[in-house]
C-alpha cells in the first residue's frame, strides 16, 4: 500500500478544499429530522450534485466524476474537516447505491441513480421490525405476488430518515412458507404508496429521526423488485457489508471530530485534569489508526480482495470511538456540556452534547455489536457457537 498521494491525488484534494470554503453554508443548517432542515439539506445535496461532488466515485452517467476509492477517502477527509453540512441522503448513496450497482437492472440504475445524487429522492432504509432487529432473517412482512403487483402487509420500525423520505428499500418476505434467510425478496417503496402509513418516531432529543411504517394491502410494482425474487438476503448483505464498512463512516469523519477535540483540550480554561490528556492523544490516536485500516481495506478492494468479516470488525471499532471520543468531550466541558440551546445557535459544548447522544446508537445499529463481534468470534477467531 502506497501512502503517498499522487500529484494527481493532491491537485484533487486543493480543488475540494477551495470548493468547500467558498460554498459552506456560514450559518449550520437546522436539524435534518425537522421538515424545514430536511428541505434544506436536500438543497444542499442538489448544489453538491449540481458542481459534481455528490458521488465522486460514481459513473459520470449518473453524476459522478468515476474516481476511485481513494479519491472519495480525500473528499470526505475534507468533507468532515470543513464543517460542512451532514449527507441528507446516506441511506440512498451509501447504501442502497452499491446494492444498485450489484443486482440492479439498467432500466433501475437510470431510474434511481441520478436522482439519488441530485438529492430529489431521499431513501429510508425499512428493514427492521418490533421482532427482528439485528436479527434480519427474523422479518415477518409479507409481499404476495399479484400478477405485476407484490402486495405488502407487514410493519416496519427504526426507520431511518422515515419520517420525510420519498422512498424506502424493504426486506419482506415473498414466500410464506419459507424460514430465516429464504424466500425473501428486496423491495423499492414510494413512501407516497396506497396502503402504507408512516408514523414519525421522535429521538432523545424530541425530533423525529426515524418512522414506523405499517403496510395494509400496499401494491407495488414487480419493477421495483431489487434482485429475483427470493433473492433479498444475497442484496441485503451487500447493503449490510456497506454500512458496516467503509461507505457509511468514512474516517474523516472520526479525523475531523479528533482534530476538534485537541483543540477543545487546548483552549479550555481552567484547564481540564491532566488525566484527561492521555484520553485525548489516545482519541486521537485511534482516529488515525481508523483511518490506516480505511486506507488498507480500500487497497484491498482495488486489487479485488474479498473482504469477508471485516466490515464487523470495522463497525465495532468506529462506533465505539464515536462514543468514545464525544465522552472525553464532555468530560472535559464538565456541566456547560448540559446547557442545551436551539441548535441552529449552538455552542460547541451543545454539539458535543449532541454528538454524544447520537453516538450511543453506533453501538446498536448497523447490527448490534453484541451481533458483530459473534460474527468476528466465529468467522474470524473460529470460535465455536454456542
Amino acid at each position: 500500500m502506497d501512502l503517498d498521494p499522487t500529484r494527481e491525488q493532491k491537485d484533487f484534494r486543493i480543488e475540494v478544499r477551495n470548493w468547500l470554503k467558498g460554498n459552506v453554508p456560514k450559518e449550520r443548517l437546522p436539524s435534518m429530522d425537522t421538515q424545514e432542515g430536511f428541505e434544506l439539506h436536500r438543497a444542499w445535496e442538489k448544489k453538491l450534485f449540481e458542481n459534481g461532488w455528490s458521488v465522486v466515485t460514481w459513473p459520470e452517467k449518473y453524476g459522478g466524476r468515476d474516481l476511485g476509492i481513494p479519491e472519495w477517502l480525500i473528499f470526505e477527509e475534507e468533507y468532515y474537516h470543513s464543517g460542512a453540512p451532514g449527507r441528507v441522503n446516506t441511506n440512498g448513496i451509501n447504501l442502497l447505491a452499491p446494492a444498485l450497482f450489484d443486482f440492479g437492472t439498467d432500466e433501475q440504475k437510470n431510474r434511481f441513480l441520478q436522482t439519488m445524487a441530485a438529492g430529489e429522492e431521499i431513501w429510508a432504509q425499512g428493514w427492521s421490525e418490533p421482532d427482528a432487529g439485528s436479527d434480519l432473517a427474523s422479518i415477518k412482512t409479507k409481499a404476495q405476488k399479484d400478477g405485476e403487483w407484490f402486495v405488502i402487509n407487514g410493519q416496519k420500525t427504526w426507520c431511518s430518515r422515515g419520517a420525510w423520505a420519498d422512498w424506502i428499500f424493504c426486506i419482506v418476505r415473498t414466500d410464506p412458507d419459507s424460514e430465516r434467510h429464504q424466500g425473501l425478496s428486496y423491495l423499492l417503496v414510494p413512501a407516497d404508496s396506497e396502503g402504507l402509513e408512516r408514523r414519525p418516531v421522535k429521538r432523545l432529543d424530541g425530533e423525529p429521526a426515524f418512522a414506523e411504517i405499517f403496510f395494509d394491502d400496499c401494491r407495488v410494482h414487480s419493477s421495483n423488485l431489487l434482485g429475483g425474487e427470493g433473492e433479498g438476503w444475497s442484496v441485503a448483505m451487500s447493503t449490510a457489508s456497506n454500512e458496516r464498512g467503509l461507505n457509511l463512516r468514512a474516517p474523516g469523519r472520526f479525523t475531523a471530530a479528533a482534530e476538534r477535540l485537541v483543540n477543545l483540550h487546548r483552549t479550555t480554561e481552567p484547564k481540564p485534569d491532566p488525566s484527561l490528556t492521555e484520553e485525548v492523544v489516545n482519541s486521537w490516536m485511534r482516529a488515525h489508526a481508523y483511518r490506516w485500516q480505511a486506507q488498507r481495506t480500500a487497497t484491498r478492494i482495488l486489487e479485488g480482495e474479498p473482504l469477508n468479516s471485516e466490515p464487523s470488525i470495522m463497525k465495532v471499532f468506529w462506533s465505539e470511538l464515536d462514543v468514545e471520543l464525544h465522552a472525553t468531550a464532555l468530560r472535559i466541558l464538565r456541566g456547560r456540556a448540559d446547557l442545551i440551546t436551539e441548535f441552529q445557535n449552538s455552542s460547541d459544548g451543545t454539539e458535543w452534547l449532541m454528538g454524544y447522544l447520537f453516538a450511543l446508537s453506533g453501538p446498536i445499529y448497523a447490527g448490534t455489536n453484541e451481533i458483530q463481534r459473534n460474527i468476528i468470534a466465529e468467522r474470524v477467531l473460529g470460535l465455536p457457537r454456542k
